[in-house]
Formats: C-alpha cells, sequence, structure tokens
C-alpha cells in the first residue's frame, strides 16, 4: 500500500460480528481495540462479544443446519466456488486488512495467502461429492450392509492471530463442504480481517451457515466451547489454549482437532546442497515474513560440525539482507510482532538466552532501534537473531518463542541429530537436509513428527497434524464427517 493508502485507513474502522445473517455489534454494546503492530497505534474496534452472543451464533448454527446439510452437494459445491470468486474479487483489500491487522508483511499476504484461499475454498467445492460418499457390503443373499458419511452438525473454528484468513479457510471451507454450520471465533488481536470475510460472506452464504464472533476467550469462546449445541471444535492456537478447550469441553464429549505449537528441528547434514540449505534454515523456515510467528517455524536449526561455520556465515549474510520497516510496502521483508504482550514475550527469550550462556550469533536488539523510520518507532519489532549452544535442554532451545528467533547445535553423527531432533515435547514438523536419499528416509521414518519437509521447508501440505504437545486431528473435508453404518436384512 502506498502511504495515500495507509492514510486512506486512519479512520477509525468500527467492525461487527456475523450472526445469523446479519452483521451484530456486541449484545451488550461492548468494544476491543484493534492495534496496528507497525506503529502501536490503534485502527479499529472489534465487538467485545458475551455469552448472548455466543448463543445466539450457536442457535443460527442449528436452525440452518438441516437446510444446509440437507442441500445436494452438487448445492453445496456451487456456493463455495461463489466464496472462491469472492476471495479473488476482493484478494488486495483483504491482504492488506490482513497486513494491518496482523503487520505479516503485504508481499505475503498479497502474493502467497490471498491466491491461497481462492485455490482452497475451490478445491473444497470440488470435494463435496466425496463427503457423502459410502460403502457397501453384501453378508450374502439376503443381508447388506452400507456406510454414508454425515457432517457432525455445528462446528466450531477456534483461529490464531499469526494468520487469520487462511486458518479460518481452512477450518470453514472443509467444514461446510461436508454439510456442517459453522461458526468462527478469530483471536482478539487480528480479528479485522475475519469480520471483513463475514462482510463479503454475508452476501453469498445463505443465513446462518456461516457465524463469526469476536471477543475475549473467557467471554465469547469459553461459552461457545462449552455450549452443547457444538458438535465439534477445531483450534489452531496454543497448548496452553488447549488444555483449557479440552477442560471446557469435558462435559459435552465433543470431538476436538488440535494444531498446536512447535518447536520444529531443521537438520543439516553435510552432503547437503548449502546454496538451498542456508535460506532453507533462515528466511523460508524462522527469519520470515511474518517474523517468525509460525507454528512449524524451525526454530532449533542442527548443523553436521564439517559444514558448521560454512552455514554460519551464510546465514549471517542472508540475515544482514533482511529488511525491517512498512509492512504495506513490497521492499520489506519482514514484519514486526503481532502485540505489545507478545513482543514482551520474545523478547523476554533474548534475555533467557543470554542468562543461560548461550553464544549470540546475531540479532539481539528490539524496539525503535531496528527500523530506520520514524513512523514504526512505536511498533513492535525484533531482529532476526540466532543463539548457538550444544546444550539442547536450554529454555530457548525447549520452549516456543514464536518469534524470529533460533538456535543453531552442531551434531556430528545422524543418530544425535535424531536424538536432538526428537528431543522435545513438541512435534509438529522438521527439516532435512541432505543429498542421500537413505539418510532422507530413515529420517522421514524415526523424526517424531507429523510432516517432514526434504530439501524444502514451509510448504504447506493437508493434512498439517502433529503429534505430542503439537496436538492431534487436522482440518479436511473428511475429518468433518463421520461414519454411520446400516446393516439391511431383506
Amino acid at each position: 500500500m502506498t502511504d495515500s493508502g495507509r492514510d486512506a485507513m486512519t479512520e477509525l474502522r468500527e467492525y461487527s460480528n456475523l450472526i445469523g445473517g446479519e452483521l451484530r455489534p456486541a449484545s451488550g454494546g461492548g468494544t476491543l481495540e484493534s492495534v496496528d503492530p507497525a506503529t502501536g497505534e490503534v485502527w479499529a474496534t472489534i465487538p467485545r462479544s458475551t455469552a448472548e452472543d455466543a448463543a445466539a451464533a450457536v442457535a443460527a448454527a442449528r436452525a440452518a443446519f438441516p437446510r444446509w446439510s440437507g442441500m445436494p452437494a452438487a448445492g453445496r459445491a456451487h456456493y463455495l466456488r461463489k466464496v472462491a470468486a469472492v476471495f479473488a474479487e476482493n484478494a488486495r483489500e483483504l491482504a492488506e486488512l490482513e497486513t494491518r491487522d496482523n503487520g505479516r508483511i503485504i508481499s505475503e499476504t498479497a502474493k502467497r495467502d490471498l491466491p491461497g484461499m481462492t485455490y482452497l475454498w475451490n478445491s473444497a467445492a470440488a470435494e463435496c461429492a466425496a463427503a457423502v460418499e459410502g460403502r457397501s457390503v453384501d453378508f450374502g443373499p439376503s443381508s447388506l450392509g452400507v456406510t454414508r458419511r454425515e457432517p457432525y452438525g455445528v462446528t466450531l473454528g477456534i483461529i490464531p492471530w499469526n494468520s487469520p484468513i487462511s486458518t479460518f479457510s481452512a477450518k470453514a471451507a472443509f467444514a461446510l463442504a461436508a454439510g456442517n454450520t459453522v461458526i468462527i471465533k478469530p483471536a482478539e488481536q487480528a480479528t479485522a480481517s475475519t469480520l471483513r470475510v463475514g462482510e463479503l460472506l454475508r452476501e453469498v452464504l445463505p443465513a446462518g451457515v456461516l457465524n463469526i464472533v469476536s471477543g475475549l476467550g473467557e467471554e465469547a469462546g469459553d461459552p461457545l466451547v462449552r455450549s452443547r449445541g457444538v458438535d465439534k471444535i477445531s483450534l489452531t492456537g496454543s497448548v496452553h489454549t488447549a488444555k483449557i478447550i479440552t477442560r471446557a469441553s469435558a462435559d459435552s464429549l465433543k470431538p476436538l482437532a488440535l494444531e498446536l505449537g512447535g518447536k520444529s528441528p531443521n537438520i543439516v547434514f553435510a552432503d547437503a546442497d548449502l546454496d538451498k540449505a542456508a535460506p532453507g534454515v533462515t528466511t523460508q523456515a524462522i527469519f520470515t515474513a511474518n517474523a517468525g510467528q509460525i507454528c512449524y517455524g524451525g526454530s532449533r536449526i542442527l548443523i553436521q560440525r564439517p559444514v558448521y561455520d560454512e552455514m554460519i556465515f551464510r546465514m549471517k549474510a542472508l540475515a544482514e539482507r533482511i529488511r525491517l520497516g512498512d509492512p504495506m510496502s513490497m521492499e520489506t521483508t519482514m514484519g514486526p510482532i503481532v502485540s505489545r504482550e507478545q513482543y514482551e514475550r520474545v523478547v523476554s527469550y533474548l534475555e533467557i538466552g543470554a542468562k543461560e550462556g548461550a553464544e549470540l550469533v546475531f540479532g539481539g536488539r528490539s524496539g525503535a532501534a531496528v527500523v530506520d523510520d520514524d513512523r514504526y518507532a512505536g511498533g513492535y519489532w525484533v531482529e532476526p537473531t540466532l543463539f548457538a549452544t550444544g546444550d539442547n535442554s536450554l529454555r530457548i532451545c525447549q520452549e516456543e518463542i514464536f518469534g524470529p528467533v533460533a538456535v543453531v547445535i552442531p551434531f556430528d553423527t545422524e543418530e544425535e541429530a535424531l536424538a536432538l531432533a526428537n528431543d522435545s515435547v513438541y512435534g509438529l514438523a522438521a527439516g532435512v537436509w541432505t543429498n542421500s536419499l537413505g539418510t532422507a528416509q530413515r529420517m522421514f521414518r524415526n523424526l517424531e513428527t507429523g510432516t517432514v519437509w526434504v530439501n524444502t521447508f514451509r510448504k504447506v501440505m493437508f493434512p498439517l497434524e502433529g503429534v505430542k504437545d503439537s496436538g492431534y486431528g487436522h482440518d479436511s473435508v473428511m475429518a468433518y464427517t463421520r461414519e454411520k453404518s446400516g446393516l439391511f436384512e431383506i
């Protein structure tokens, strides 16, 4: 966005919930401020919803379910293709809103995120028919066994602040394709872009099929999770939030899909192509466009000793080229941290790493000192930072930081690399850089993660499913259906 474009957005925007096809403020009139993380200034307000708003969304979704689930698959596919067209037609506006809301730079939102959403919704439309397929088993001349896929009913998608539109689409598109109706609860730190999507889709989808309720977790999210009118929950978020949701949903025993945090190992063997591995462990994996705020970010970099010094040299050179600044500029390569709270958390780990005795290889600065433009002096900036250590037990090696902070650990053997990689409570993803097919296959088989990338990183696949404290379950059309069996005696 140009400076004039940013100036045009200085007027405080007001956003509303989408409930039952209507745009509504919070029932109690409360609002929350949305802060531009690049400047630290308020630019919009969102509803501070209550249990009453949550109940209204559940009622609307339940009322819409019979008609939506009873619609032929081709009919639902038609609606989802119309949604894909809305994303295509409004891609630039939505990309700019996403960038303004959470600091994810415009080159990422405009060139990667929004085009991907058009593809995702069209893909979901193509899978509508699969969601109603069943099987038959012939038990004899007078017995026939059959199965059918059925939607759960009302599904609740709880989405994070690091990539709102992408996670909204993954949860809503697949659930709708399967015949469910949907409620989305966005993170309060970055809600505006999702609410704007609701405004646009209100003109496309039947009333009540999609509902969006913003607000605080304890005030709006908890009533939704506890509601017996919600049949399935899908969360992308933190382990802490997952534990709260698991306890809160226990009384109604609803199925959960939890895509949680990570401390992903990114492993470079001595035979790797270093021209690919160096960016693969830096700008692709952790020093990213949204400042390393990625659940599967490669924040533990394991390098075999023969190439350790060369990789450090290359990583430094790449980090020095990263440009922090105006997220609306195509020349910017890394944005700010999403909120003051998260900024303070990331900065605290810079101090923790130093106190633990880790070597600071590069970076370590934060705040106004890392941006040249005074307009962004109040923003939440942390420069790419790399620590080095030989001790994987340090907090900076074990705890998810969720920012542009990584640690590099040398190793000697394949067995040592595997032991270091698996020495974590997390298991979302891993990267392996090698020209040995045998090494790649052994690491793929033995790494305790849901996804392994070989000679690449951060190319998202569905399903993206973790193990250990990284959660379980995933978002796909079939995951939003359950199988019913029947036996017919004739």
